[in-house]
């Protein structure tokens, strides 16, 4: 059930008011302290207290709480239907970080303890929102009025602990457009490498936080410089210090897209860095989902062709504006053309064909598989190219009409068989000239050597073949060897059946000939 922020917020000073009442000292902390002093609609509340995780439970009962943090003095509160839920944490400090991530043990402790174990300043800041008073033993406030993200206390400490922490002090300049300061930024240039400690899905999860985020551009920049973008995105590290007007430039294009996925901002920034397969493959392994990864291999493949879309034939542009990935390619086209100050009258003309009722946009096909099946055309590659080529037809405008688009199939299909009947007949004469030993070259005489005139039927025959029927031909030949081997094969079961009940000298009918076999698979007038 979606979160009602209004009833969120009631279900969190609750629970700080149902542990004051029990006597325990209970403040709001963290990013929701952060984000209610900055204006901002909090995504979620965090509770500190010094009540042990038990008696937390004991208050608010066993069937409303989840004990899934409980080694690190979490308790999960579960509020009334469209209030979420809060997690309430005893104070605590840390004993050490053996794993680059979580506490080895943890001790329960004071409120300025606990402050001073967070990561960073404007994050180490409590709030009483029963009095409405701010508790903060970190500079924090201060901090969060200058617009600063600093680490708390020593910074190498405070990534030693969880060194995605670097990442994080870069996302939050994305999201909140905060300087980054320099001691802090020192720190990360010292140890960028550590963050291949970290897995791939949290490394993924921040970038994505990040590159979405309003200041998106000058954090990607900060990646750059502190060290950090070699380790998480290595081809734009590349593209960064070898060219670096590109790579400017694609920063520009980065930070003037309205509200990107994060699909859309790394096509932006990887613009020339990356090949679609390579960004493919990219996102893959920072475990984007497939999804991601498809939309960011597709919007590199596509970048230029909107520009010259009037241009181009309908039934090449058509299914760039039907995917669901379309507004973002046009985000980005027209973030580029900004950029490079051009106009942009083929986007304009995009965006107008977008706009036309779907029955016009995507129109129902004319020729669908129902068609292909009394031709008895096997599905395959041969089946979705004259479907493929039958749509492109029609949405150009060269077929009007369904009665034109079953014309133009009984035709094709036509095509098919001739040309079907010219490969077999080349077929069996080649083998007719295949050496009987392997390696040695047959002698042929010098009629067989003789170029065949112009005027040859069988010149003719290939002259006709178009380059787009040869899958559907030699799909037609398959479906008519298979036919004749299940003919073949049925005819030699009902022989063997036969043997058995028959005398032996009442030999087994020959099989049909394959022009009855044809005739009967053609399909009827009707």
């Amino acid at each position: 059930m979606p979160v009602d922020p209004k009833q969120q917020r009631l279900f969190a000073i609750e629970v700080v008011s149902r542990l004051r009442e029990a006597g325990y000292t209970a403040y709001w902390a963290g990013g929701c302290v952060r984000d209610e002093l900055l204006g901002r609609p909090p995504v979620d509340y965090d509770v500190a207290t010094d009540a042990l995780p038990d008696e937390v439970r004991e208050i608010f009962g066993r069937r409303r709480t989840y004990a899934v943090g409980a080694a690190f003095g979490v308790i999960t509160v579960l509020g009334p239907r469209g209030a979420g839920h809060v997690e309430v944490a005893t104070f605590r400090s840390d004993v050490s970080y053996s794993d680059g991530r979580r506490p080895d043990a943890v001790r329960f402790s004071s409120p300025e303890e606990d402050a001073l174990r967070r990561d960073f300043t404007i994050n180490g800041l409590f709030y009483d929102p029963l009095s409405q008073k701010v508790i903060d033993f970190v500079n924090g406030l201060e901090d969060l009025r200058a617009g600063i993200i600093r680490a708390i206390r020593d910074p190498r400490v405070r990534f030693a602990e969880d060194y995605l922490r670097m990442l994080r002090a870069v996302r939050f300049v994305a999201q909140l457009q905060f300087q980054l300061d320099a001691g802090t930024l020192d720190a990360i240039r010292e140890m960028p490498e550590r963050i291949t400690s970290v897995s791939r899905e949290r490394i993924a999860a921040e970038l994505e936080k990040l590159l979405t985020a309003p200041g998106r551009a000058e954090a990607a920049q900060l990646l750059h410089e502190s060290g950090l973008l070699a380790h998480v995105l290595p081809p734009l590290a590349n593209l960064a210090t070898a060219n670096t007007a590109r790579w400017r430039r694609n920063l520009a294009v980065l930070g003037r897209l309205p509200r990107p996925s994060v699909s859309s901002a790394l096509a932006a920034l990887a613009e020339v860095a990356l090949a679609p397969d390579e960004a493919r493959q990219l996102a893959k392994r920072l475990r984007f989902s497939n999804a991601q990864a498809e939309e960011l291999a597709w919007l590199l493949e596509h970048g230029r062709v909107l520009d010259e879309a009037p241009c181009r034939p309908w039934s090449e542009i058509q299914p760039i504006l039907t995917s669901p990935w379309a507004e973002d390619l046009l985000a980005l086209a027209e973030a580029r053309a900004e950029v490079d100050g051009r106009p942009k009258n083929g986007l304009d003309w995009c965006r107008e064909k977008r706009l036309l009722p779907p029955e016009v946009l995507h129109p129902a096909p004319w020729i669908r598989g129902d068609d292909l099946i009394r031709y008895a055309l096997p599905a395959g590659p041969a089946y979705r190219q004259i479907l493929q080529e039958a749509w492109r037809s029609q949405l150009d405008g060269k077929l009007r009409s369904r009665e034109q688009a079953l014309a133009w199939l009984d035709e094709a299909v036509s095509r098919m068989g001739r040309d079907a009947a010219a490969r077999s007949k080349n077929h069996g004469d080649a083998r007719n000239r295949r050496p009987a030993r392997g390696g040695e070259v047959a002698r042929v005489s010098d009629g067989d050597c003789r170029h065949r005139p112009p005027g040859d039927a069988d010149s003719r025959s290939d002259a006709r073949s178009d380059p787009r029927t040869e899958v559907l031909s030699k799909a037609l030949t398959d479906a008519q060897t298979k036919a004749r081997t299940e003919m073949s094969t049925e005819t030699s079961t009902d022989a063997r059946t036969e043997a058995r009940t028959e005398p032996r000298d009442n030999a087994a009918p020959p099989p049909p000939s394959n022009g009855e076999q044809a005739a009967s698979r053609r399909p009827s007038p009707g």
